[in-house]
């Protein structure tokens, strides 16, 4: 993922407190999921529609929650984990195969989204989707235009990876993810390699172009994008579509006139699904299925959409999302669109190590 709305960072730590340390007799199911990763009643309303009380853990970081359910006995029953991490956890043991009879809402998933995820989960039998999105570009239309024309190539990666675009747009400030994980596989995609290639010399190739963009880039960073994109003080980003519909709403609730777009270039881009999973030693698994199937609810999973701007993969929720994300054909794309996603997956160890030192090197600009 895609670490979302870190503005609303506050609210979840104390969702986090006052739902984590209560203490309830009867059923209860113990929950981890990304911080302010969830609608802020959904846990209240949970409860109160099933009896079962909750502890709510939250975590910003995907190594942390890897390596706590890699270790055992983390006391949790459901996680939200990112789709490329799946194979690892599932070769590990650490994941209970669901049940499709214990999931009966599971019937409004779509069938689109669950045959993307089965590159990392083949056969859907770990994992459900709860919310999805892509990573492409976030722009400041007015300060794009100013600097590259009416015709600057919005709409592809041309925008950011042309040192000669690039270099103008510098200007203004263009960030990036500190993500290699989507990075890389976007500038492998970028010059027509596999984007999850096995190859150790495409890696050298994907090393030599970000290179090239390197000296362009203000900064690598996961979350300071959205405010400085909000406030105009960087006008082109590779980020998550979550992130900059908050920068476009932070602009807008500041009254500052700046028209933030986002953009999934039509050459294709990573899409990511976050999914609810249950553990091997969950301590409750029973309420841990009620609870998974609580949110599958198109009522339940559409409140938290339109609270954090994501897609849900629940075709009966659609309806129920606040029309402007609903509508929005970069929150929600067409199936033309959709085609052209791809999912991000795991790598061999050995490659994993190759990746990271062309990060490394990346990010020094060396």
């Amino acid at each position: 993922m895609k670490t979302p709305q870190v503005m609303r960072l506050a609210l979840a730590a104390l969702l986090s407190c006052s739902i984590g340390h209560a203490v309830a007799a009867g059923p209860k199911v113990n929950i981890y999921n990304w911080y302010d990763f969830i609608a802020p009643d959904t846990m209240k309303n949970f409860q109160a529609d099933t009896g079962i009380s909750s502890m709510y853990d939250v975590f910003d970081n995907s190594d942390v929650m890897q390596s706590k359910l890699m270790a055992g006995r983390s006391g949790y029953d459901v996680v939200v984990a990112t789709g490329d991490l799946l194979p690892n956890l599932i070769k590990a043991g650490v994941l209970k195969e669901l049940d499709p009879a214990q999931l009966p809402n599971r019937s409004h998933l779509d069938p689109d989204i669950l045959a993307k995820m089965q590159s990392n989960d083949p056969g859907n039998r770990y994992a459900v989707p709860y919310l999805w999105g892509t990573t492409g570009v976030g722009y400041d239309v007015d300060k794009v235009r100013a600097i590259l024309g009416p015709d600057a190539p919005v709409d592809s990666w041309d925008l950011i990876f042309k040192p000669e675009n690039l270099s103008k747009l510098s200007q203004c400030g263009v960030a990036m993810l500190d993500a290699p994980g989507e990075i890389i596989p976007i500038a492998l995609h970028y010059l027509g390699l596999p984007y999850n290639s096995t190859n150790p010399q495409d890696y050298q190739k994907a090393e030599a172009l970000l290179l090239t963009l390197r000296p362009y880039i203000r900064y690598f960073d996961s979350s300071k994008f959205i405010t400085d994109l909000a406030n105009g003080n960087v006008c082109a980003v590779v980020g998550w579509a979550g992130g900059v519909q908050d920068a476009r709403t932070a602009s807008q609730v500041a009254g500052n006139g700046r028209d933030i777009r986002y953009s999934i270039p039509r050459e294709g881009a990573p899409i990511w699904v976050e999914s609810m999973v249950l553990l091997n030693d969950a301590p409750n698994p029973q309420q841990g299925l009620a609870f998974i199937d609580y949110m599958l609810r198109p009522q339940v999973i559409a409140q938290t959409s339109t609270y954090l701007k994501y897609p849900n993969a629940n075709l009966d929720a659609k309806a129920l999302i606040d029309e402007k994300i609903r509508d929005n054909p970069q929150i929600y794309p067409g199936k033309d669109v959709m085609a052209t996603l791809f999912p991000l997956e795991p790598l061999p160890l050995k490659l994993e190590r190759v990746r990271t030192r062309v990060w490394s090197k990346v990010k020094s600009g060396t």
